[in-house]
């Protein structure tokens, strides 16, 4: 048996890096600059040592462009490379300078920790040039200028370079299918996009891109709101103050900084749009921050810098593992418990934030277990009085009328005329008129024993009756009059998906309503929200109705006296009757809308007519 080594050489693998190891060109530059800060923090551990001079003042990066020569130069003031270690770091490709200058020089502080890799990264410069030059000076004493040239093949030059300060040079002498890099505009793009927050400053010729320090990287309690808002202003100049952050600071067990705002929410607000920014070390690695940012945090803008994340070996995207899971779940349960904070705390501010805010915390609680668990306390519904409470607070309030029930409708405004009764009987009503709040009523009951939601349109509420007025007399066919008035409305109706249930209400000035069965309308309105088109066809049996007439109100008495002189218009005011409950209680479907119309011209007329022949 023979064991040998693999033999991997740069005219097999630099084709590869060109095309199909970054999915975007841009990145070359990320990559350079990023090598470029590396060779500083370097430095910077030597100088901590005592082993090298190098003041502040000496520590940048330069980026120039050169149109004439059609060149691209980055230029550092680093720790700079000997020959042997342009040998050792470029030659062989994908070598980490880091880890092996991590060994030499043990550094812990989380400041020092280097970026990237910079075999790898300075190869990513070959997908725009057709060749690359390096013109390096190493910090050593007495150590020589070293120049390495390579047009992309296997072969390259290393003499003596002309360099004479420590640092390193890098040119790209671009290819003419990427003179586009040769734009001073797009560089400077390129270089804001991934470069704004690197420590050490960055010059495009005589202008500086990284002048706004990472916020993220304070301590909170050195942070002012004032701090906060500016920093939000330079990340989204067009977007409105947020409502408020969270300022993520982990070591342990694993280190994560960030800061997360709250939007005001936007109407053309897209939830699957990506707006919080993945960062690694200070380097903007993508706006796709979906595997550490749970769904239902999608709508918060902010960064999250974390050196702990893994990246894919083009540092482009995250690779999933336990630690990213991890990271997701912090994330998740420090934005909890800084809304709970805040309800506790600061509980008007919270109020007016809920509309914006809430979208996120249902979201949350239908999506994640252990979110539900700590958003359930600050979980909160207004009622149509305009008050706020959560779930436990309403129940508690009501327990002796309503038990484990809970009232409620879309808003104060649906269904108004059954709400006036309830109000009249001093039953509170919550709203739920977001479009989720029908999938978290049926979460809430699953999770809450004995807990029923019930809608005001979805039963009759036996606190609305009046049993003192109720029509028990007996006509000679032995039926009460409440029977006999409903018996009635049912023959003008003729409508076989529709019942007929006479009541004594308490409100006189209520001729009906609607009533669907609870579960029924839920499973209607389910079933029609996968398919919207159909309004009241195949899904129209789910929810059959039931018509609520009120045998205190003087005009359902007025119509059926009227079923004697002028049955044609008692029939036509049953109708009307019917379509008005529709109506008000957003039931009726948009195409018998004009049917309506009609027939309200035709009875207005009926009843002018009549008064008219009256007055005659």
């Amino acid at each position: 048996m023979t064991t040998k080594k693999l033999e991997i050489h740069s005219e097999n693998i630099l084709p590869i890096i060109k095309k199909w190891l970054y999915s975007d060109k841009d990145i070359f530059v990320r990559e350079l600059v990023s090598n470029s800060v590396d060779a500083i923090r370097k430095l910077k551990i030597l100088r901590e040592q005592g082993d090298v001079q190098a003041p502040d003042d000496e520590l940048r990066i330069d980026v120039k462009v050169d149109k004439e020569k059609g060149t691209l130069v980055f230029s550092d003031t680093g720790i700079g490379m000997d020959a042997e270690e342009v040998q050792k770091y470029i030659a062989q490709i994908a070598f980490s300078g880091a880890e092996d200058f991590l060994d030499k020089y043990k550094s812990n502080k989380e400041s020092d920790q280097i970026i990237g890799h910079f075999g790898l990264g300075f190869y990513s410069s070959y997908m725009v040039a057709n060749k690359v030059e390096i013109n390096t000076l190493s910090w050593k004493p007495g150590a020589e200028p070293v120049l390495w040239s390579c047009d992309g093949s296997s072969d390259y030059l290393i003499e003596k370079g002309t360099r004479t300060t420590r640092g390193t040079e890098i040119t790209l002498f671009l290819d003419k299918d990427n003179d586009e890099y040769l734009d001073t505009y797009k560089i400077r793009q390129i270089l804001t996009h991934y470069c704004s927050f690197l420590p050490y400053p960055i010059y495009l010729g005589d202008s500086r891109i990284n002048t706004t320090e990472p916020l993220w990287i304070k301590p909170p309690s050195e942070c002012t709101n004032n701090d906060y808002l500016e920093f939000y202003r330079s990340l989204y100049p067009m977007e409105e103050e947020p409502l408020f952050w969270v300022h993520l600071n982990v070591d342990y067990p694993f280190h994560l900084k960030g800061i997360l705002y709250f939007p005001k929410t936007q109407r053309d607000m897209d939830l699957n749009k990506m707006t919080v920014k993945l960062y690694c070390n200070r380097v903007f690695v993508s706006d796709n921050c979906k595997d550490v940012i749970p769904n239902y945090l999608m709508a918060l803008r902010g960064v999250i810098d974390s050196p702990d994340i893994p990246l894919n070996v083009s540092r482009s995207y995250l690779q999933m593992d336990r630690t990213v899971r991890q990271l997701g779940g912090h994330v998740s349960k420090k934005v909890t418990d800084s809304l709970n904070n805040l309800f506790r705390n600061e509980r008007e501010r919270f109020l007016q934030s809920w509309n914006d805010v809430s979208i996120v915390v249902k979201l949350g609680i239908l999506e994640d277990e252990k979110f539900y668990e700590r958003a359930k306390e600050f979980l909160i519904w207004k009622n149509t009085e305009g008050q706020w409470s959560t779930l436990e607070e309403y129940l508690e309030r009501n327990k002796e009328k309503l038990k484990d029930k809970v009232l409620y409708t879309r808003d104060e405004s649906h269904s108004g005329h059954i709400l006036d009764i309830y109000r009249q009987k001093s039953l509170e009503v919550l709203c739920a008129g977001s479009p989720i709040d029908p999938y978290l009523i049926q979460f809430l009951e699953r999770k809450i024993q004995d807990l029923k939601f019930q809608r005001i349109d979805g039963a009759i509420e036996e606190h609305i009756l009046d049993k003192e007025r109720e029509k028990t007399v007996l006509d000679p066919s032995g039926k009460t009059e409440a029977a006999t008035l409903a018996d009635f409305v049912r023959s003008k109706l003729n409508k076989e998906n529709v019942d007929v249930e006479a009541k004594s209400l308490v409100a006189d000035s209520l001729p009906g309503f609607i009533i669907i069965d609870e579960h029924q309308r839920r499973l209607r309105d389910y079933m029609m929200n996968l398919d919207p088109s159909d309004k009241q066809g195949k899904f129209g049996g789910f929810g059959k109705q039931t018509f609520v007439i009120n045998t205190n109100s003087p005009l359902m008495s007025a119509i059926r006296k009227l079923e004697d002189s002028n049955p044609t218009l008692a029939a036509e005011m049953v109708k009307q009757a019917y379509d008005l409950a529709l109506l008000s209680q957003r039931e009726m479907d948009p195409s018998f809308l004009n049917d309506f119309i009609a027939r309200s011209n035709k009875v207005l007329q009926h009843l002018a007519e009549e008064a008219t022949k009256k007055q005659a």
